[in-house]
C-alpha cells in the first residue's frame, strides 16, 4: 500500500474550513494544483478532478463519506478493486477554535503498484492544498504563491 498525507493547523472553525472544502468548484481559485473539479459533493455522487500535475489524466471518484465539519472521503481506481484509491479529508476541531485538517490518500489492491509507478508524488500537492485552504479560511489571501 502506498500513502500520501499532509496536515495543517488552520485558525478557523471546522465549519468554516468545511464550507471551503466542499465548495470544490472554487478550488481552482485558491489551489494552483487544480485546474477544475466537476460535479457536486453529495454522498454517492461522482466528481472529476483535473489536476495541474497530470493534466492529461483527469480522475473520477465517488463520494463515499460525508460528515459535515468532520470528514469527507472519495474512492476511485480500477474496476473490480484491482486498484483502489481512497482520499480522506479529516477535520479535527481544536479547543481553541482552530481546526487541524489532514488530507490522506491510500492506494490498495493487487494492481496498485502499477498505478503507483505512473503516479507522481502527491505529498507536495497535498501540502500546497493545505496551505491554500489555510490562507483562504483564515482570510489572508485568495491563492498562495507557487
Amino acid at each position: 500500500m502506498r500513502s500520501y498525507e499532509a496536515a495543517c493547523r488552520i485558525d478557523a472553525s471546522a465549519d468554516e474550513v468545511w464550507r471551503r472544502l466542499v465548495a470544490v468548484g472554487s478550488w481552482r481559485d485558491w489551489d494552483s494544483g487544480v485546474d477544475r473539479v466537476e460535479g457536486r459533493v453529495a454522498l454517492g455522487e461522482r466528481l472529476t478532478i483535473y489536476a495541474t500535475m497530470i493534466r492529461s489524466r483527469p480522475f473520477s471518484v465517488t463520494v463515499t463519506e460525508l460528515r459535515p465539519a468532520e470528514a469527507m472521503r472519495w474512492r476511485g481506481g480500477l474496476p473490480f478493486g484491482l486498484a483502489v484509491i481512497e482520499r480522506t479529508y479529516h477535520l479535527d476541531a481544536q479547543d481553541d477554535g482552530a481546526t487541524v485538517l489532514t488530507v490522506r490518500e491510500d492506494h490498495t489492491g493487487p494492481l496498485a503498484p502499477l498505478v503507483d509507478r505512473t503516479s507522481p508524488d502527491l505529498n507536495p500537492s497535498f501540502r500546497q492544498f493545505c496551505a491554500g485552504i489555510k490562507a483562504l479560511a483564515e482570510g489572508r489571501t485568495s491563492r498562495p504563491a507557487t
